[in-house]
């Protein structure tokens, strides 16, 4: 059950917030959890065993960790955990992939194939997964005390909004959420929280769906694609992952601050990015926060130098492209990154700072060519595309941009780099940050209610409408 779907917004939302405001406080958990289990069960039916059964077992895990004084037994137990939780997730996410390169090896050597069944991915694994581990890292490491009762975890874990595809929230920051957040239960957060919500699928609908669109025709042409439509394309599939994973978040966060929640904001105008470091202080900022948090300072953080620092930042980023998927062409894409944030801490630094806010002119074209590899998944068929990009071929006529795609691009342009204005910034700021007027509650409820019943009729319209995260 997609957030841009008919009948997640005119069937789960009203039902689960009719319900929701009207029990008593005490009520108001247990229906999260409830609506969250029927959420995820929905889309996923046979996996929601798989994630309640994960949850039993580390929470009585952790209680039992936290109980401990004895370093040994907090240490296995920490180790259980997180074996269980890993182990479970390179089961369902990279087993095949590992068993399909085996294979190829095997190939070489005139070995007979090894035969395994094909799994299927439970949905926002990769999201939940991490999430779990904070749990448990953060206990292990007295950041905070672990949670009063099973029921509390559950919602923790579960929680609808967020479970599929993040924000990814650190469990030392969400914790007491468990407990205060009817005390943000209030009308001006539920408003905020609905106008966000609308703004988010206002950029999946409205403008990720129609360049994404334009990205899947462009990139399934192969070697067909002439130069200048090779650029678009992969232009388009840089707007289209932006808008949305973008859009996701902001409907996350708002459904969210309906129920009182505060999520961490998870993008920061990400293509106004002066360098591929500042890129990644704005992009997907729950993940790199986690990176941070549970990789990159466990390896040495900033307290290492010279190749052993450089081998760390590049090691995160691999890790951060095995993540997003089991294929290459996402490790090549964590890979390059890393490159770049390497060649910048040593080399590129000082040219970047003297080009100032220029320095866009360096890092978006990065990042397009970035996203390539991302996008085709496998090594072959990145090269391929990169090589129509990079060598000229004439155009071929094989796809045309229509009046929908030239305004809709107009459209995500304007809005992924108005904030390099400082009149960009003050409007950004004013819609998601200031306090609301009433004159400006009236206002904004009237446009985002106009935009919801745009999007609804864009959905109806149309059977493009995919979630690219969903699937990590």
């Amino acid at each position: 059950m997609v957030f841009s779907s008919i009948i997640f917004i005119f069937c789960f939302l009203p039902i689960f917030f009719t319900v929701y405001y009207l029990v008593p406080a005490r009520l108001k958990n247990i229906v999260i959890l409830l609506g969250s289990v029927f959420f995820y069960a929905w889309g996923a039916p046979r996996f929601i065993f798989v994630l309640l059964g994960t949850t039993v077992i580390d929470f009585y895990v952790v209680r039992a960790m936290a109980a401990t004084e004895r370093y040994a037994a907090r240490r296995l137990l920490l180790l259980l955990s997180l074996s269980v939780n890993l182990g479970l997730l390179f089961y369902f996410k990279y087993l095949n992939f590992f068993e399909d390169n085996l294979n190829t090896v095997l190939g070489w050597l005139h070995i007979k194939p090894l035969t395994w069944t094909k799994l299927v991915l439970p949905i926002g694994i990769s999201f939940y997964t991490f999430e779990t581990i904070t749990y448990v890292v953060d206990v292990y490491r007295r950041v905070h005390k672990p949670l009063r009762n099973f029921w509390d975890y559950q919602l923790y874990i579960i929680l609808f909004p967020k479970l599929i595809a993040g924000p990814i929230i650190r469990y030392h920051d969400f914790a007491g959420q468990v407990y205060d957040h009817l005390l943000y239960d209030t009308m001006e957060y539920r408003l905020r929280g609905f106008y966000r919500f609308c703004l988010g699928l206002g950029k999946k609908v409205m403008i990720a769906n129609v360049v994404g669109g334009a990205a899947t025709t462009i990139f399934e042409l192969g070697s067909g694609v002439d130069t200048a439509t090779a650029w678009i394309g992969a232009v388009s599939y840089t707007f289209q992952i932006y808008f949305d994973f973008s859009g996701y978040s902001d409907m996350a966060i708002g459904l969210g601050m309906m129920m009182g929640f505060r999520f961490p904001e998870n993008f920061n105008n990400p293509y106004t990015a002066l360098s591929i470091t500042d890129f990644w202080r704005r992009w997907h900022i729950t993940l790199g926060n986690w990176m941070r948090n549970y990789l990159y300072i466990p390896l040495g953080g900033n307290r290492v130098s010279g190749t052993r620092l450089m081998f760390n930042l590049w090691l995160v980023f691999l890790f951060s492209g095995l993540w997003h998927g089991a294929a290459w062409g996402f490790i090549i894409w964590g890979a390059y990154h890393g490159a770049f944030l390497v060649l910048e801490r040593f080399v590129l630094g000082d040219w970047l700072k003297k080009l100032g806010s220029a320095a866009v002119i360096y890092t978006f074209p990065v990042v397009v060519i970035g996203w390539v590899f991302f996008r085709t998944e496998h090594l072959d068929a990145a090269i391929t595309y990169l090589h129509a990009m990079f060598t000229w071929h004439p155009e071929t006529y094989l796809w045309r941009a229509d009046s929908q795609f030239l305004f809709t691009s107009a459209l995500a342009i304007l809005f992924s780099f108005f904030t390099i204005v400082p009149a960009g910034k003050r409007l950004q700021h004013k819609i998601f940050h200031e306090d609301y007027t009433a004159s400006r509650h009236l206002c904004m409820g009237l446009l985002m209610t106009i935009l919801l019943i745009l999007c609804a009729g864009k959905i109806t319209i149309t059977t493009f409408n995919p979630f690219i995260y969903f699937r990590f």
